[in-house]
């Protein structure tokens, strides 16, 4: 019974970070609607709030052991890396490609970035991926183009910009996937996420000097933010960490696949954003992909 109530505790606060994700990159949309600031200012606050919440949290629960990454030079010096080219430029690339589509579109372009994390998976261990993998693979492939032109060669549904801020968001998921695995099995997912957002934030805001930007934050924009940096990063993480140790890695990022839709279907409800069928079965084909993915991650594990 107890084994029962982890299970599906753990699909309820999974489900809900996904959820929560893709909340978060439609609140980025309206923020870019009411042109209230450049992704660069929303990202740089949003990694600068998360990063304090998180690392607050942190030391409250582990206390100086919270700290113990910056006592190994090699561990620091892998932290600051994962922290600029993974953290820092997946959530940058991710809310500029939102700035020049919509949440819904830029969150499934990102979602294949699991493909580049197979293909180095595949290459790392010199073999071929499996039958349902390369389904995974033409699937991905299938659903962009759908995105992307709507099925007709030659024209493209979304801007240009749009469409390469997408496919850099699906490079720095595979970044931000692959960098930090060492790290996270010696400290921890919160302790390297925590960090992680507290230094790509500051690295960010140095390099736009975001303090000298111009900002228009109304009432209803303020109230934005705080959703985006307490519920869609820092909580959405936070949920998607307990998934992750009552389910696994693998079960998790099923779940997490929740994503993509919300982001779609609050984009629509919300800001009256309209989706064809081309963009739904553009979405489906990539969340198949992710899916076929996730299963055949979870039978090698198994094996």
């Amino acid at each position: 019974m107890k084994k029962n109530n982890n299970a599906a505790w753990g699909m309820l606060v999974t489900l809900l970070g996904g959820i929560l994700w893709g909340f978060s990159g439609t609140c980025g949309q309206y923020i870019f609607q009411q042109e209230a600031a450049s992704s660069q200012w929303v990202t740089c606050v949003r990694m600068l709030g998360a990063g304090v919440v998180l690392i607050a949290l942190g030391l409250a629960k582990q206390g100086r052991s919270y700290a113990a990454v910056w006592r190994d030079k090699k561990d620091a010096a892998g932290l600051l890396l994962f922290a600029v080219l993974g953290l820092m430029f997946s959530q940058y690339t991710y809310m500029t490609a939102i700035s020049y589509s919509n949440s819904g579109t830029t969150t499934a372009l990102q979602c294949t970035g699991q493909v580049l994390v197979l293909i180095y998976s595949c290459i790392l261990v010199r073999r071929w991926p499996t039958r349902l993998e390369s389904v995974g693979v033409v699937l991905a492939v299938g659903g962009t183009f759908l995105l992307a032109t709507h099925g007709k060669l030659g024209n493209l549904a979304i801007s240009p910009l749009a469409l390469a801020w997408g496919m850099a968001s699906a490079l720095s998921l595979a970044l931000y996937t692959l960098l930090p695995v060492r790290l996270i099995k010696k400290y921890g997912s919160t302790v390297v996420t925590g960090w992680g957002m507290l230094i790509g934030g500051v690295v960010l805001s140095a390099a736009t000097r975001m303090w000298a930007q111009p900002v228009h934050l109304t009432p209803s924009v303020l109230l934005t933010l705080a959703v985006v940096v307490l519920l869609g990063t820092a909580g959405a993480y936070s949920l998607y960490l307990e998934g992750v140790a009552c389910l696994g890695a693998v079960k998790a990022s099923m779940i997490a696949c929740a994503e993509p839709v919300a982001a779609m279907v609050i984009s629509a409800v919300w800001l009256h954003t309209r989706f064809t069928l081309c963009d739904v079965l553009g979405v489906a084909a990539i969340l198949s992909m992710v899916l076929l993915i996730a299963r055949e991650s979870g039978k090698k594990q198994k094996q």
